[in-house]
């Protein structure tokens, strides 16, 4: 007799977990998606025959068994990218035979450069910062004296208290340089002042870029010959290339899935769950609006706060849910925009079609707009969009369901967008092709609120002998999709090896180790 196992969610952590799971034939899989499309955030959308990548995602990871298994599901390509091969620009390509030609082959994964700049007092800046003359003579020369002093100042007498992330900033970048770039844009992102937001998000996202490493950086860029993908010795933050599926990334977790249910996994779409009844530290059985299961495992991706709020069971005190009910996530709109051209043009050494900038996204830290980020998807992937003679961009807003910008209807958000790109001189109106609007829910757990206590949940979580959370949303931690996927995999193995401690799927994306050089 197989063994269920109940999968809540597929996204990159649930798929991953399907297809690990799949490959062994002692499990009876299914997987239950609220929704009726697969690959979470990760998922891309098809509008109008252009793609739009939710939030953006490099496919990049410190963790050699990721990126094999991302090159196992796509193969890399054997000769460069229609983009690349127009504008002779040399990257990478795989030297295995019948290696894909993307212009021929769909089943493929890119190699592309990475290029992301800073818009700040309408001029562009490199991200992350660097100390180069443009970066000089776009701030001046008493601002990048103050940055300077203060930065050496912190390195001398660092703030002891780095329980907040403004303090988290002011230590690694100083006090000068975090009111330049860190402050006003983080509190955009997040809708609270830093000083109110936990550290742990730094230490989830950045934990190991200073000022130091980024100039150490950009001098070896300058001596050394170019880093192959892998690019063990870099930062993430500050990696040059990276992996990307031709037609985006919803691409690749629509071929895992393809290759789960051929393996014999099940997928109900639709299938929200909204109750899950414990009994003897144990899940019992799991409802959602039209069925009853019972399972050996569970593995769940959903929101703790959900997954909580769904839980019947006599030793759930109110602490515990009264810490979960105050979880705070932020949500996400993206408005595509397609354009005949932009009123800037690419001043940088990277050679692009119609010398469109060849950006992939540009952090908006003009305090004047709402606009957090702009994806411009041409340069994600050329086959992104339709007309690669026209320019296809997502502009992304982070608010709050039920906020001023989330209660925008779909048209008056497309409004809202291009007169913002006109306030910041990126566009004429006239140029405007076509829009779209994607909301998403619950896109990042927040770290304030009642964060600073979900111990307390995870300790009541990991009494429940067969549930398993992971990913983003179910361990309720800002993890990229590769630490999404990492915590997918450990649970496989806790479920295959009957290793019934929880702690190794914590651990993923906490320690240094991990993210600076395994």
């Amino acid at each position: 007799m197989k063994e269920k196992v109940l999968i809540i969610g597929a996204g990159p952590a649930g798929l991953t977990a399907a297809y690990e799971l799949s490959l062994d034939d002692k499990y009876d899989i299914t997987i239950l998606e609220a929704s009726n499309e697969i690959g979470g955030i990760s998922r891309t959308i098809l509008y109008n025959g252009n793609r739009i990548d939710i939030g953006g995602h490099r496919f990049f990871s410190k963790s050699d068994r990721v990126m094999n298994w991302w090159q196992n599901i796509l193969p890399i390509q054997g000769s460069l990218a229609k983009d690349y091969k127009q504008t002779k620009t040399i990257t990478e390509v795989s030297t295995l035979e019948n290696a894909p030609d993307p212009d021929i082959e769909d089943k493929v994964l890119l190699i592309r450069n990475r290029l992301s700049r800073i818009l700040f007092l309408r001029k562009f800046f490199d991200y992350p910062i660097s100390l180069s003359l443009k970066t000089v003579k776009n701030l001046g020369i008493i601002r990048i004296i103050k940055i300077g002093m203060s930065y050496i100042y912190r390195t001398f007498f660092p703030l002891k208290d780095e329980s907040t992330l403004e303090n988290f900033f002011i230590n690694r970048f100083g006090n000068e340089l975090y009111k330049t770039f860190f402050k006003d844009y983080t509190q955009k992102v997040w809708g609270v002042p830093c000083d109110k937001i936990s550290s742990q998000w730094g230490a989830q996202r950045i934990k190991g870029l200073s000022i130091t490493k980024t100039i150490m950086h950009a001098l070896k860029k300058n001596f050394k010959s170019k880093e192959n993908i892998n690019q063990k010795n870099i930062e993430t933050t500050l990696i040059e290339k990276f992996f990307y599926p031709k037609f985006g990334p919803g691409q690749l977790w629509e071929e895992v899935l393809n290759i789960c249910l051929s393996n014999g996994v099940k997928i109900e779409k639709l299938s929200l769950v909204d109750k899950l009844i414990i009994e003897d530290n144990q899940i019992k059985k799991l409802f959602t609006a039209s069925k009853e299961y019972e399972s050996n495992h569970i593995i769940s991706t959903m929101p703790i706060k959900d997954l909580i709020n769904s839980i019947e069971d006599k030793k759930l005190d109110n602490k515990v849910k009264n810490i979960a009910q105050n979880l705070v996530y932020r949500d996400f709109i993206t408005v595509g925009i397609l354009l005949e051209k932009l009123k800037i043009n690419n001043d940088t050494n990277f050679k692009t079609i119609n010398n469109i900038i060849p950006d992939n996204w540009i952090y908006i830290q003009e305090s004047d707009v709402k606009v957090g980020r702009i994806q411009v998807f041409n340069n994600w992937s050329p086959y992104m969009i339709e007309n690669p003679d026209k320019i296809w961009i997502g502009l992304e807003y982070f608010c709050n369901v039920g906020d001023e910008i989330w209660n925008l209807s779909k048209d008056e958000l497309k409004e809202f967008a291009i007169n913002e790109l006109v306030k910041i001189d990126l566009i004429d109106k006239k140029d405007v092709i076509d829009s779209t609007v994607i909301k998403v829910e619950k896109a990042y757990p927040a770290y304030f609120g009642s964060y600073d206590n979900f111990e307390e949940i995870k300790k009541y979580i990991n009494t429940i002998k067969n549930l398993y959370c992971v990913g983003r949303n179910g361990m309720n931690r800002y993890n990229n999709m590769d630490h999404s996927m990492l915590s997918a995999m450990e649970a496989v193995k806790n479920i295959q090896n009957n290793i019934k401690s929880k702690d190794n799927i914590w651990s993923v994306n906490t320690e240094e180790e991990y993210h600076e050089s395994k």
